[in-house]
């Protein structure tokens, strides 16, 4: 996946994130039911719910009503610092639905791209499945498969409704970090591989501290620090592409980054993490005619999106060695697609030699390699994973790198450029702003256990 700088993209002047908690919104999270599968079918039903992410939620001065940061700027008076940001900024509950577009019903979430609201309007979303009202559900991957339904019939070009799980603190990092007041209950703790530095908390203070306000986002900026982790992404998707792979870090637990060690755009490999990481992308992969309206797997209806983390023992101790995707649609079992590219062989799914034929036949660099591979998350995965959904879309490259050709100056006829038919010039997140004031995307029918146990 490329940068995330920009994931967060919302107009609603207010939304911003602390650390303490205020009292004006009560926090209550939307419930949402998800499963447990054992092999020979059976499923057992879990109670759980959902939460936003802190980065959306407005925070303000813990004495009063007064803006921590307002449009894409601190207010210095309450956040001198980032210690005096935890210590001065109270951190609200959410309403889920009127302001944020976001609502579940029995087993499903439908996050709203654009949701109109009292203070203007919120883009995007990001949640996170909650055991219960203060702790993460943790989810360790190896030996066990993930499934869920999902729609993204309104998706068009530029957008990306993603899944994904991240190595963040079950709490939220309430126990490491002291002057975390909020936890898990408010959404804390985010991380992922590109060591976002767009996050406004990070290890229970402010990011404050050399803040640059972005030149294209009226609401986001860049930090000093970011926030770094283990990221699976199993689905980043719309209508027209789609993409799942594994970002692997030196650390297996969540951390706080400084300056070019974050890496990003102007030292893009220089952090702990990979940040390409080993995508399979159906398109990119020479299969031109699998996934979109009306082929093999139809994003016109819904889609069961299977995937399993096979490792080398067969067992949740071993080491992962396999990422395998089935989908299922109308019935009917849909085994991934093949690898058409020249000197490649007929792969399926992510492994090693898959990674290592990928990065020499797209003459890409071997970051995933770099930081260990399928092995180094693999100890991220055992250590428990987060589950995110989310809808944003891309401040720093239209989401090109999902769906059109990227880089837009390099051949479409070499091998690795061309990852989906949308036009070089789609994406931009001002006209899709403006034109995809309708789209959703809706996430379902949640399950996860023992390999074929699912579907």
């Amino acid at each position: 996946m490329f940068p995330k700088l920009a994931l967060i993209s919302f107009a609603f002047t207010s939304v911003v994130v602390g650390q303490l908690v205020g009292t004006y919104e009560t926090e209550t999270h939307p419930r949402v039911t998800w499963q447990r599968c054992t092999r020979g079918g059976s499923c057992q039903t879990v109670q759980g719910s959902i939460v936003l992410d802190a980065n959306w939620r407005w925070v303000h001065g813990r004495t009063g009503y007064t803006n921590c940061y307002t449009g894409n700027s601190w207010d210095t008076s309450l956040c001198p610092d980032n210690r005096a940001c935890a210590e001065n900024c109270a951190l609200e509950g959410a309403n889920y639905a009127s302001t944020y577009g976001i609502t579940t019903s029995g087993n499903s979430v439908t996050l709203k791209f654009i949701q109109p609201n009292s203070n203007g309007k919120n883009v995007g979303s990001r949640v996170y499945l909650m055991a219960s009202d203060t702790r993460y559900q943790m989810f360790n991957l190896l030996n066990q498969e993930f499934t869920f339904d999902v729609d993204v019939s309104k998706l068009p070009c530029g957008l990306n409704g993603a899944t994904y799980f991240a190595g963040m603190d079950a709490d939220g990092g309430m126990a490491r970090f002291s002057t975390n007041r909020a936890g898990a209950r408010y959404g804390t703790g985010y991380c992922d591989a590109q060591c976002a530095r767009d996050i406004k908390f990070i290890n229970g203070e402010g990011n404050a501290e050399g803040w640059t306000p972005s030149e294209t986002d009226v609401n986001a900026g860049t930090g000093k620090h970011g926030s770094c982790c283990h990221e699976m992404d199993i689905w980043e998707a719309n209508s027209i592409s789609t993409a799942y792979t594994p970002h692997s870090c030196d650390q297996h637990n969540s951390f706080r980054c400084s300056d070019s060690a974050c890496g990003g755009r102007d030292n893009r490999y220089g952090s702990q993490c990979d940040p390409d990481g080993c995508d399979f992308n159906s398109f990119r992969l020479g299969d031109k005619t699998f996934y979109g309206p009306g082929m093999t797997v139809d994003t016109n209806t819904k889609i069961t999106v299977v995937t399993q983390f096979l490792t080398d023992t067969g067992t949740a101790s071993g080491n992962l060695k396999e990422i395998r995707r089935i989908y299922v649609q109308n019935g009917r079992v849909i085994q991934n697609s093949k690898v058409n590219v020249p000197g490649m062989d007929a792969y399926d799914s992510i492994t090693e030699p898959f990674c290592a034929a990928t990065k020499v036949a797209f003459e890409d660099r071997d970051s995933h390699g770099e930081h260990g591979g399928l092995a180094s998350i693999s100890q991220g995965m055992k250590n428990g994973m987060v589950f995110v959904m989310s809808i944003w879309d891309d401040h720093t490259a239209n989401m090109l790198w999902l769906d059109s050709n990227y880089p837009v100056d390099a051949d479409p006829n070499k091998p690795g450029i061309a990852r989906g038919t949308c036009p070089t010039t789609s994406g931009v997140p001002s006209e899709v702003e403006a034109s995809a004031t309708d789209a959703t995307v809706t996430y379902s029918n949640i399950k996860f256990g023992d390999i074929d146990s699912t579907y």
